[in-house]
């Protein structure tokens, strides 16, 4: 390792990226051609979020050196950064150079473990967790490579293999900020909303330049998407059967239910996350980007009033509550589309 790789990679470990990025420039000056610091470059930009940048950085360090597998690694975390769907041209080629570093040193961890990072976004978990498993197989303690392994079981939907895998890396490395982090979504995930609130406050408060204390939200911007989901399938049901009532008087009965239902669920699944959150998410709410926290707000009035039309209709029947709780719901749809802009 050169003398700037090596400063600058002592300046990245305390998280001093910019001075890390100026140690490796000042090295590239005398040295423009240097794959370790072309690569080590691209990895600074990443983490800095300068992805066009890094990219080039790490094309320019493979055309370097195009035998060493940990230019082909950074170059294909470079293509990763923007979580592309599995057919998109960045991901197949993320692949191509996650399977050079693998044929090039197949006794590397690192090369096994983006390996598996790419066929997990290709949505291919049986291959991702073969090729995580061989990384784990050289080196069995690896605390990233375990936290890897659990990031793909659960993205494959096995939560109880993903929590076992994370609770690995965690008693090897109690304090790791991705595995707590990972413990917390998963817990999440169940609706273990105190626990995972608890996980995140506490993540929050060891490593603020990681969490912003806005993800404590969740309960309530994660509560608006499932009644946004949930309103969007039982307005429409609601009305198909009160159309049909139209032809068939009886089936109003059935749609009135079906009203009631909907309205039964949503208020469960509103109460079986509010009460044990607290208020703590509400507060949190003020720390989001102005335009995502009125989009929540305007959420909420318009997920509460298609509630309450349905619950209108169910008791009443009358055709004005059904329509007018369509509106209630395109606006819901809308606010939603507003705050993932």
């Amino acid at each position: 390792m050169t003398a700037p790789a090596y400063r600058a990679r002592a300046l990245a470990d305390v998280g001093r990226l910019a001075e890390a990025e100026k140690e490796v420039r000042a090295g590239l000056i005398e040295s423009p051609a240097d794959p370790e610091l072309l690569s080590l470059l691209a990895g600074l930009l990443r983490l800095q979020g300068r992805r066009a940048d890094a990219l080039d950085a790490a094309s320019a360090a493979v055309a370097a050196d195009p035998h060493l597998p940990g230019v082909h690694i950074e170059r294909a975390e470079c293509l990763m950064l923007d979580d592309g769907a599995a057919d998109d041209p960045r991901t197949a080629e993320a692949l191509r150079e996650a399977e050079e570093a693998v044929r090039l040193d197949p006794a590397h961890a690192p090369a096994h473990r983006v390996l598996a990072r790419v066929l997990a976004l290709r949505k291919d978990f049986g291959g991702a967790r073969a090729a995580v498993e061989r990384a784990l197989e050289l080196h069995p303690h690896s605390v990233t490579d375990l936290l890897t392994l659990g990031e793909i079981e659960r993205h494959a939907g096995n939560r109880g293999a993903a929590r076992k895998a994370v609770t690995a890396a965690l008693a090897q490395d109690p304090g790791h900020p991705d595995g707590r982090w990972l413990i917390a979504l998963l817990d999440a995930e169940r609706l273990r909303v105190r626990s995972s609130l608890r996980g995140l406050r506490d993540l929050a408060a060891d490593h603020p330049a990681k969490l912003n204390s806005a993800a404590l939200a969740w309960p309530v911007r994660g509560l608006l998407g499932g009644l946004r989901r949930g309103l969007a399938a039982g307005v429409p049901l609601t009305a198909v059967l009160a159309a049909a009532a139209l032809l068939w008087p009886s089936w109003q009965v059935a749609a009135r239910a079906a009203a009631l239902t909907v309205v039964i669920v949503m208020i469960g699944f509103g109460l079986r996350v509010l009460i044990p959150a607290g208020l703590l998410p509400w507060r949190c709410l003020t720390l989001l980007p102005s335009r995502q926290r009125r989009a929540v707000r305007a959420g909420w009035v318009a997920a509460v009033a298609t509630v309450a039309l349905l619950l209108g209709y169910a008791g009443t029947g009358h055709w004005l509550a059904l329509t007018t709780g369509f509106a209630g719901l395109g606006a819901l749809l809308m606010a939603g589309r507003a705050e993932h802009r």
